[in-house]
This record gives structure tokens, C-alpha cells and sequence, in this order.
């Protein structure tokens, strides 16, 4: 186990941002960077032997300035949506900035994934940790919070999630890499397996991708991914939901949810390279999204990534769950410790 550091390149601000590498017995590494508690590579072996980086990202910090398409990013105080882009806690009604449709989207703009981490190396670890100044991007409270990639001897990259605020505040942070188990930059993952442990999702009524707030099971739609099957199979089926948001990216609700216990949530493959990837949480939702919207993005080592090149599983409380109340609730109380775990875990399928 080792981590080392080096330099990574320099902000439009002359800040200069180094790169961790974490590296396990085997050979096999992830990159994470400061700014942004951003995932640059993880690179795993395939069915060869061969080191395969499969998350999509850029080779110029620069690029993770702009960063349209969130690769790799750490994504707070709240991934995903909320519904006019406001909600309320103890009865008073907090604004965040509307920049999707009517309603805000991962916490933006210049939420978690845009700020300067302070960082703190461990024997297979790199934690980054910043505080979050009441009021900041709209939401109450100062919070300080942590986010540690790990990555172990089995393979397994966990992202450890935690924090606490000063007030009532929401937290609902989360991953947003994009992965290619061909390796990024080899094209479509349609053809990729993928099997998501949820009975049902949450449905919405249009474009704008707001729960409508009720649970729907997967049985008999195209939504089913309860047993494998490849991504690219129903993605284009004549249903509205895959319609609304141009493939998949819809909330899963998954099975087994129990709070502060991990288990396994998802699972793809390919049959190409071999290399499979178990995903576990202890969080009740996770979002599958597709790449559906991905354009010519340059990426990593001259490759331009396109529609369905990569694919998201970004676990979480349902989309706009603040605003819901038969959803889970991402609210943490003032002093409450918050503290979650996803983990990312390759191997080869047989």
C-alpha cells in the first residue's frame, strides 16, 4: 500500500493542484485531486492482466474548472434535484440557485466539486475535507465535512462520507464518476451487463426528472434491472420515463435498505475486458444514469467522449427528497453526525 504525490497542473487562479495516487499491493491505483474531490483514474486489471483506467475524466485541471458533465466529482451539500430549486427546514424556506429547468441540480452552480479540498494522506487513504459556510449555494449552517477515497488490497475503492453542521441542514453528497469497464475512451457501454438490486424507482412526469413522489416497481417495464442485462437492451423502448430524460437516469429505490448497513446495491460487467464491478452502500437510492448527454467531451489521453460512453450509479436519498415526505429524509439534525459509505469493487467475472 503506498500513496504518493505529485504535481497535477495549475488553476486559471495560478493555484497549483497535485494528484494523489493510491496504489495497492496488486498493482492497481486511483487518482483523486483536491480540487474538487475529484476521482481522476481508477485503473483496475482486466481478464489479461492489463491496467484499465475506467472512469472517464481530463488530463488538464483546467478542464475540471468547467467540467459540464461532473466527472468524477463529489457532489454536495445535495446531489441530484430539488424541485424550485427551494425548501423548507424548521418553517423557514431556504433559495438555492435555479440552474436546471425551474429547479436546482447537484447543489450548483460551484457546489462541492468546484472548491479547493484540504487533503490528508493515509497509508491507503487520501481524505479531503473543507468547511461549508452557512449559507453557502443557499443552504443553513457551517458544515464540515470529509470525504475519504480508500482503496483496498480487494480492489475496492470506499468513499467514506462524513460531517456534522451547526444547524439543520441537508446532506446528501455523493459520487458522480462515470464508468467504462471496456476503459475509458473504448466507446458505448451498451453492451455492458448490469444488474440493479431495487424493486422499484421513482417515476417522473416530464423532462425536468422531478420524482412525482411515488415508488414504482420495475416488473414489467423496461425499468428491470433486477436480473442481468445489458444497458444498451430497452434504452431506446417506446415508455415514457426513457423518453422524458433521453435513456436511463432515473432514482433507483434499492432492496435491503436497513440505516448504517452496507450491502449490495448493483453490479456490471463486461464480457469484453472481464472486469466486473460490485457497488455497495449503505444509502437507500442509487441513480443510474446513462450518459445520455454527454458531446464531444475531450477527454483523457485524446479520446472525445460521446452519448452513452460512460454510465453513472450515484447512491443517495431520492431526487428532491427535502421536499418530499414519504421519501428519506437527508435532513441532519444540528451536532448530528453524518457518515456514509459507498464502496466500488473489481474482480474478475468467470
Amino acid at each position: 500500500m503506498s500513496v504518493s504525490e505529485r504535481k497535477f497542473g495549475t488553476l486559471s487562479t495560478g493555484e497549483e493542484i497535485s494528484i494523489y495516487h493510491i496504489e495497492n499491493k496488486n498493482g492497481a491505483y486511483a487518482e483523486v485531486i483536491p480540487y474538487g474531490a475529484i476521482l481522476v483514474k481508477l485503473c483496475v486489471p482486466d481478464k489479461t492482466g492489463k491496467l484499465t483506467d475506467v472512469v472517464l475524466g481530463y488530463d488538464d485541471v483546467k478542464q475540471y474548472e468547467v467540467n459540464g458533465c461532473f466527472f468524477g466529482a463529489t457532489i454536495g451539500r445535495n446531489g441530484n434535484r430539488i424541485a424550485n430549486a427551494k425548501f423548507t427546514i424548521n418553517g423557514k424556506e431556504y433559495q438555492l440557485a435555479v440552474n436546471e429547468n425551474a429547479n436546482n441540480l447537484h447543489s450548483g452552480p460551484n457546489g462541492f466539486e468546484k472548491k479547493i479540498w484540504a487533503a490528508d494522506v493515509k497509508d491507503n487513504a487520501v481524505a479531503f475535507s473543507r468547511v461549508s459556510p452557512d449559507g453557502e449555494n443557499g443552504f443553513p449552517g457551517e458544515f464540515k465535512v470529509t470525504v475519504c477515497y480508500e482503496f483496498t488490497d480487494d480492489n475496492e475503492l470506499k468513499i467514506h462520507y462524513s460531517g456534522v453542521c451547526d444547524q439543520d441542514t441537508v446532506a446528501n453528497l455523493t459520487n458522480h464518476s462515470y464508468f467504462n469497464l471496456n476503459g475509458e475512451g473504448s466507446g458505448s457501454v451498451e453492451d455492458q451487463i448490469l444488474k440493479i438490486n431495487a424493486a422499484c424507482f421513482t417515476p417522473v412526469p416530464d423532462s425536468a426528472s422531478i420524482p412525482t413522489g411515488e415508488y414504482k416497481e420495475v416488473k414489467g417495464t423496461p425499468m428491470d434491472f433486477t436480473a442481468f442485462k445489458t444497458i444498451g437492451k430497452d434504452i431506446n423502448a417506446d415508455y415514457d420515463q426513457l423518453k422524458y430524460t433521453g435513456g436511463f437516469d432515473h432514482n433507483y429505490v434499492t432492496d435491503n435498505y436497513t440505516p448504517g448497513q452496507v450491502r449490495p446495491i448493483a453490479e456490471a460487467y463486461s464480457e469484453t475486458t472481464g472486469i466486473a464491478m460490485e457497488v455497495s452502500s449503505d444509502l437507500p437510492c442509487v441513480q443510474f444514469y446513462a450518459g445520455n448527454f454527454v458531446v464531444n467531451e475531450q477527454g483523457k489521453n485524446g479520446h472525445v467522449y460521446t452519448k452513452r460512453n460512460g454510465f453513472c450509479l450515484e447512491t443517495q436519498t431520492e431526487p428532491n427528497s427535502v421536499n418530499q415526505e414519504g421519501f428519506h429524509s437527508p435532513v441532519i439534525k444540528a451536532g448530528e453526525q453524518y457518515q456514509t459509505t459507498t464502496g466500488y469493487r473489481f474482480f474478475i467475472k468467470e
